[in-house]
C-alpha cells in the first residue's frame, strides 16, 4: 500500500511563505513591536519620563514662537535656547544649572527616540553650557536631613487607626533603608508580582538561641533578631538593603511594617497602598511617591522640627530625601558600611549625605609640620 504525502499550500519548493503564514508573522512581529515600545517606556522611571516629556514641550514651545523646526537637530539652536533658559522675563526666575541640565539631558533623549541624536559635544551646545555653568553654578541646595530623634518625634504625631500605622511604616522603612521614595513605594510583597513594582520584600523571623546539653542557653551561639531583606531595582543591578529590627517594638521599623500588612491584610502586590475615604478600606493600587514627600513635610511641621525657621522655609527644607540623608548622617559605623547600604559608587557622594560628621578629623597641616 503506497501512503500519500500532503504538502501544506503555505509554502512552495522554493521556500516561499503563503498568505497565512506571511500575515501570521506580520502580527507576531506588531506583538514584537509593541512588546520593544514597552520595554523602551520601562528604560526610564515614571518621574523621568514625566521630566523629560515636559522638557521637551517646553522646548518646543520656544520652536514655534522662534519660527523654527525641530528637526533636524541644530546644535546652535539648542545653545540658543540654553541661553534663553537663563534671562529672566515674564515673573519667572532663570533656571538653576542642574535644572538646565536636566532639561538639556530630556532633549536629547527625546531626539535618540527620533532617530536624529543630538551632538552635545558641539562647540555651539558645550561652550555655552560651560559659561552658563561658570557664571551661575552654585553648590546644590540640601534638603534638611531627618535624624532618630527628629523621626520619632515624627511617628508621634501620627495617629494608630490604618492610615497612621501604614505611614508610620512608611517613614520607618524609608528611613532604615536610607530609601528613595520611589522605591519605598514601588515595593512589592514578593518578587514578579506586579508590573510597575521596582522591588519586594522579605521578612526573616528572629531565631531562638539553641539550647545546650544541660538544657540552658548556648552563650557560644550568636543570637539572630532577623529583619526585613529589600531586594531593590537599582541603576547596577539588584542590590539587596538589609534592614535589622529595632531595639524596641515602637521603634523598630520591621515591626511596625509587619503590623501594617497583618492589619490592612496586604499578602500580594503593592506594601504600600492608598486607604479609602468611603470605608476606609486598602486599595489595591500603589502609593505614589508624591504621598512620601508630602508625608515627610507634614509630620517635620507637625513635630515642630527646624522649627526655627520661618514656615514657608520649613516646608521647603524636607523632602522624601530628608529620610535618606538622615540614615547617612545619624548612622555612627564606618563610613563604607553607609556608602555600601545607600549603594553610592563612591564615599565622596555618601558624604554629602552626611549633615553631621566630624570635619577636620585629618589634618594634613599638623602632618606636614606646621
Amino acid at each position: 500500500m503506497t501512503k500519500t504525502v500532503s504538502f501544506s499550500a503555505s509554502d512552495d519548493e522554493t521556500g516561499a511563505r503563503g498568505p497565512v503564514a506571511e500575515r501570521a508573522a506580520s502580527k507576531h512581529l506588531a506583538a514584537l513591536g509593541e512588546k520593544a515600545r514597552d520595554y523602551a517606556r520601562n528604560a526610564r522611571s515614571d518621574n523621568t519620563q514625566r521630566a523629560y516629556g515636559s522638557d521637551w514641550r517646553h522646548f518646543a514651545s520656544w520652536l514655534r514662537l522662534q519660527g523654527l523646526d525641530p528637526l533636524p537637530p541644530d546644535p546652535q539652536t539648542v545653545g540658543l535656547y540654553l541661553a534663553a533658559c537663563m534671562e529672566d522675563g515674564r515673573g519667572r526666575n532663570p533656571l538653576s544649572v542642574s535644572s538646565l541640565e536636566r532639561r538639556l539631558s530630556g532633549i536629547c533623549w527625546h531626539y535618540r527616540q527620533l532617530g536624529a541624536p543630538l551632538d552635545t559635544s558641539d562647540r555651539h551646545i558645550a561652550t555655552v553650557l560651560a559659561g552658563i555653568r561658570r557664571a551661575h553654578g552654585r553648590p546644590p541646595i540640601q534638603k534638611e536631613a531627618i535624624f532618630a530623634e527628629d523621626l520619632l518625634a515624627m511617628l508621634a504625631t501620627l495617629e494608630n487607626d490604618l492610615r497612621g500605622l501604614r505611614d508610620k511604616a512608611i517613614l520607618a522603612i524609608g528611613f532604615a533603608g536610607g530609601l528613595r521614595r520611589s522605591e519605598i513605594v514601588g515595593l512589592d510583597c514578593g518578587p514578579d508580582q506586579t508590573e510597575d513594582g521596582t522591588g519586594w520584600i522579605e521578612i526573616f523571623p528572629a531565631k531562638r538561641l539553641q539550647l545546650g546539653e544541660t538544657g540552658e542557653l548556648d552563650a557560644s551561639e550568636p543570637s539572630d533578631g532577623g529583619g526585613l531583606l529589600l531586594t531593590i531595582n537599582g541603576k547596577t543591578g539588584w542590590p539587596e538593603v538589609e534592614i535589622g529590627r529595632g531595639s524596641s517594638p515602637l521603634t523598630c521599623p520591621v515591626a511596625m511594617l509587619e503590623t501594617w500588612l497583618r492589619l490592612g491584610r496586604i499578602a500580594h502586590g503593592p506594601v504600600f497602598r492608598p486607604i479609602a475615604r468611603k470605608n476606609g478600606g486598602v486599595s489595591a493600587e500603589r502609593l505614589t511617591d508624591k504621598h512620601v514627600a508630602r508625608l515627610v513635610q507634614r509630620t517635620a511641621l507637625s513635630a515642630g522640627i527646624r522649627g526655627d525657621l520661618p514656615e514657608g522655609e520649613r516646608r521647603l527644607a524636607f523632602s522624601g530625601h530628608s529620610l535618606r540623608a538622615g540614615l547617612a548622617s545619624s548612622a555612627q559605623i564606618e563610613e563604607a558600611h553607609v556608602q555600601k547600604h545607600l549603594g553610592h559608587a563612591s564615599a565622596d557622594m555618601t558624604r554629602r549625605y552626611q549633615r553631621k560628621r566630624d570635619r577636620f578629623k585629618v589634618n594634613l597641616t599638623k602632618a606636614a609640620g606646621l
